[in-house]
């Protein structure tokens, strides 16, 4: 579909001076595509200006050129593809709740899985990635995808509680590397890769669930997590996914749009977006461009902050 341009029920609200810094004057929220069910994982391609992003219950994936600004299939069946996001060789790498896998795409088309089991147990159905600069991927697994159709396919867990795990670059072992959460989500490096954050939704079927993101100390060698502190609250629907701008501010979607967190933990201010936003990430020939995965809809604005 073609870009529907600025519509109403978005805009922003500012809560610290800091966050108007980070508005590009009379620059407005576009919507640039609807028509999907619940969109996710969006992942930017610099090479050919196109993001890629999930619409898991449709289970497709579909792709929008920057250049000319249509929007078509990347990839039908998707295994209700959730997750995404690019390595430092450019490739894909998506989470897929049917197939209850990490895959990665290869340049030639090829699917390579990363990961599929823990200790001989199949996962339960990967939601979010990123890669580390050391070429290792880091992802969650919740069990969304097991629990009914509508994400994936009615099952048990066989590992019996959802963690974050390691892929190591080097030999492809998994590892599991957080195993105290409830639904452990959204996930991302700060700019040194220091600290890794991640989102735990667990008040999706439990309304006393967690609904914040945590803040991990990264190990020295890359390999392990330590020092995990609070960093915040959603104040309105869940925290889901997020990415982070090379100042260490928090992008992250929650219902009424995106919350702008700084490093050190204020909220800043909000994008409102009229649907619950799925996921973000940056992009564009400078990064500063968000784009916004929100339910049924992607969409975008330009921002004086660029992203990692």
């Amino acid at each position: 579909m073609a870009s529907f341009g600025i519509i109403e029920g978005t805009g922003f609200e500012v809560f610290d001076p800091e966050f108007a810094t980070c508005l590009a004057g009379p620059e407005r929220v576009a919507r640039l595509w609807t028509g999907g069910r619940w969109c996710e994982g969006p992942a930017w391609f610099a090479a050919h200006g196109t993001l890629v992003w999930s619409d898991i219950p449709n289970n497709r994936m579909l792709r929008y050129d920057d250049l000319n600004g249509t929007v078509g299939t990347f990839r039908a069946p998707s295994n209700n593809a959730n997750g995404n996001t690019v390595d430092r060789e450019g490739r894909l790498v998506t989470c897929e709740h049917l197939a209850r896998r990490v895959t990665r795409t290869e340049h030639d088309g090829r699917i390579t899985v990363l990961a599929d089991r823990w200790q001989g147990k199949r996962l339960n159905s990967p939601n979010d990635v990123v890669v580390r600069s050391d070429g290792s991927v880091w992802f969650t697994d919740p069990s969304y995808g097991i629990l009914s159709d509508y994400e994936g396919a009615p099952a048990e867990s066989e590992i019996g509680a959802c963690h974050v795990y390691r892929i190591d670059p080097d030999t492809a072992a998994v590892e599991r590397v957080a195993d105290d959460f409830v639904k452990p989500n959204g996930l991302a490096f700060s700019p040194d890769e220091s600290l890794l954050y991640i989102a735990d939704t667990g008040a999706s079927h439990d309304p006393d669930g967690p609904r914040h993101i945590r803040r991990f100390q990264v190990s020295s060698d890359g390999c392990s997590l330590s020092a995990s502190s609070l960093f915040a609250t959603c104040g309105n629907g869940l925290f889901d996914g997020f990415r982070l701008d090379t100042k260490g501010r928090l992008w992250c979607s929650a219902r009424d749009g995106v919350h702008t967190y700084a490093a050190d933990g204020r909220l800043l201010g909000k994008i409102l977006i009229p649907e619950t936003v799925a996921n973000v990430c940056f992009g564009g020939p400078k990064r500063n461009r968000l784009y916004i995965c929100a339910t049924s809809s992607l969409y975008a604005v330009y921002l004086k902050a660029n992203g990692l």
